[in-house]
């Protein structure tokens, strides 16, 4: 465990002083009720306390970069850099899943790659820096690794309505998303769909719900049009 909690550290560019606060920050809840710890051992008040400050850092960062944006609209960009897929994408990119510590039947359902927890424990490593480091920590570790590129993120997450919209103002054409396959037992599933635009394809994509696998397809599908310019 220890050369593991090494090895996430020297990817996040981040050494804690005290490791138990990482390990804190790893451990889902399925692992504490397997291992008959209490319910405080779980990474949950680490997560309750790092989205506090992810919330602070985020809407410091647009308040300042977007001076004439009106409050509305901050908020909606806020949600949407700061929600569940944003963060689980976040997290695969410095492969956070492959760290956590998860009880059996978690681990067996494909937990460590399920949006809803890798986020979670996204959240959780915030807290864990902050209370370990302090609040300039966490704020370089949320810029680093949540703040940066994002307009590529955005237009990964917002695909579907960008693709909507390019569509609806330049092609006028019916956008159609097919589902070509499903893979896998129920519990870790792979989906795989193609989207049309008219009668021709312009992407696919693969997720573990049929809404991602779509998300990835409208992706491609706008990097097509981009390249078609």
């Amino acid at each position: 465990m220890k050369n593991r909690l090494k090895g996430l550290q020297k990817r996040i560019g981040y050494e804690f002083k005290d490791e138990s606060l990482l390990k804190h920050a790893l451990m889902h809840s399925s692992y504490t009720n397997e291992k008959h710890l209490p319910k405080y051992h779980c990474n949950e008040r680490l997560e309750f306390l790092g989205d506090a400050v992810l919330e602070l850092v985020s809407s410091e960062f647009l308040f300042l970069d977007n001076p004439e944006v009106p409050e509305g609209k901050l908020t909606k960009t806020r949600a949407s850099m700061v929600c569940e897929p944003s963060l689980a994408f976040c997290a695969r990119d410095i492969e956070l899943g492959s760290f956590l510590l998860l009880g059996k039947g978690e681990e067996a359902t494909g937990g460590r790659q399920r949006d809803s927890v890798t986020s979670d424990a996204m959240e959780a490593l915030i807290g864990a820096i902050y209370l370990d480091g302090g609040f300039a920590n966490a704020k370089e570790f949320i810029h680093r690794f949540i703040l940066s590129d994002l307009e590529n993120k955005k237009l990964f997450f917002d695909s579907k309505t960008i693709l909507q919209e390019i569509v609806q103002s330049k092609l006028n054409q019916p956008i159609c998303y097919e589902l070509l396959k499903e893979e896998g037992p129920d519990h870790d599933k792979s989906f795989y769909v193609e989207v049309h635009i008219g009668d021709i394809s312009y992407g696919t994509g693969k997720g573990r719900t049929k809404k991602a696998a779509e998300q990835q397809a409208a992706y491609h599908a706008i990097l097509e049009l981009k390249k078609q310019k």
